[in-house]
């Protein structure tokens, strides 16, 4: 397997250049550069380009764990990032969320094929009466917002905002990148379990996962190791409350166990059966859009995969747009060759992950302030064809 490159490695200047990705013979190739030299020339432009404060990358390869930490958690107080500062995951939380989903179906509290109705008694009558939990997942439910209207905070707001909503579009025919789609689907299978979200995911999980620092709300004794966010004009942030934020976007986390986490995802080493239910159905294609197949919070392309099907999965029309989907049934199966990958904002940081499988080989990469989605990527690509090549 060969990650594949493109013209639009020309995106990354120097970055892309190493001499690792040469197509020139091995004796005409100059030494490889070291891990840390990869790294630091995939990172380094991104720090000075968008103004980022901090950023902390994970990288593991078939097990082995490398940290590289750039810059300050708090440009206020100086303090430098680590690999275990905490960063908010914005939108890669959903991955977590994805699990507790496939967790609850692993153990019989659900179905992916149940109606959201059956599971909040309260929208019997409405148009989630004829609406999947799966679908909810995938973003199909048919047309479900990026991010809830104005005044939407609350569980009577939500609650009332979901039962005069009216589908734009038949369920299950076109995908659009929601907040409140995929929350739901989380706020649903944590009411199948008879928990609340917050307390699965901090009681159940995080620890089944093999996971300790994770947290939904950052406890008092950890907020010394939180980063601060930083917005606009350099004002410093963190994330606030919101409807299903939780589940959507809640969870933070520090580079260290965000290495746990891609091995925990790769291989489930250690975990018990439900988990590795779990973290199948997160893997499996549902649907394909373009060129990418849409799991239960990763979103993968079949093996080997250009920089430009990367970018385009990631673009701002996949983002904002309702794209036409191919169902997948059967859906494709977790353990073919495959990268998934992830990214994640909210108003102060900017987070994205990828990982191969088959190769063991995964990144993720932490900053303190959000930074445009095609500079995260082909940053990671860069980083992942180096640990490719030096795993080869």
């Amino acid at each position: 397997m060969t990650l594949l490159l493109s013209r639009r490695q020309a995106l990354a200047g120097s970055l892309l250049a190493l001499p690792l990705l040469s197509s020139r013979s091995a004796r005409a190739q100059p030494a490889q550069p070291t891990l840390q030299q990869a790294v630091d020339a995939a990172v380094m432009p991104l720090m000075q380009a968008h103004d980022l404060p901090g950023m902390a990358v994970a990288v593991t390869i078939g097990g082995k764990r490398s940290f590289f930490n750039y810059g300050v958690a708090s440009r206020e107080s100086g303090q430098k990032v680590d690999k275990d500062t905490l960063f908010e995951l914005g939108s890669l939380s959903k991955t977590f969320t994805a699990i507790l989903g496939g967790w609850a179906q692993a153990r019989g509290a659900l179905a992916f094929g149940d109606k959201a109705s059956h599971h909040w008694p309260a929208l019997a009558g409405s148009s989630f009466d004829k609406i999947s939990l799966i679908e909810l997942g995938t973003y199909t439910a048919g047309g479900l917002p990026l991010q809830f209207p104005a005044g939407v905070n609350d569980e009577a707001s939500m609650l009332g905002y979901f039962r005069s909503w009216r589908p734009a579009f038949a369920p299950g025919t076109r995908r659009l990148y929601s907040n409140p789609s995929i929350g739901l689907f989380g706020y649903l299978a944590a009411r199948s379990l008879g928990q609340p979200f917050d307390t699965l995911m901090q009681g159940t999980i995080f620890p089944g996962l093999g996971l300790k620092r994770v947290f939904i709300t950052v406890p008092a004794a950890e907020m010394e190791s939180y980063a601060w966010g930083y917005a606009k004009g350099n004002k410093s942030i963190r994330v606030g409350p919101g409807a299903l934020d939780s589940e959507a976007y809640g969870v933070k986390i520090s580079a260290a166990e965000m290495a746990h986490y891609l091995e925990a995802v790769m291989g489930g080493a250690g975990l018990d059966d439900d988990f590795r239910h779990a973290i199948a159905a997160t893997q499996s294609g549902y649907h394909r859009v373009g060129g990418m197949a849409q799991g239960l919070g990763w979103e993968m392309y079949d093996d080997p995969v250009s920089l430009d099907q990367l970018l385009a999965g990631n673009s701002a029309d996949m983002a904002r747009n309702a794209n036409t989907v191919a169902p997948l049934d059967p859906p494709l199966a977790a353990g073919r060759p495959l990268l998934a990958n992830k990214t994640g904002s909210t108003n102060g940081f900017g987070a994205y992950a990828a990982f191969l499988p088959a190769k063991g080989l995964g990144v993720a990469m932490l900053a303190n302030r959000s930074y445009p989605n095609e500079a995260r990527v082909t940053a990671a690509y860069a980083i992942l064809s180096a640990l490719e090549k030096g795993s080869g």
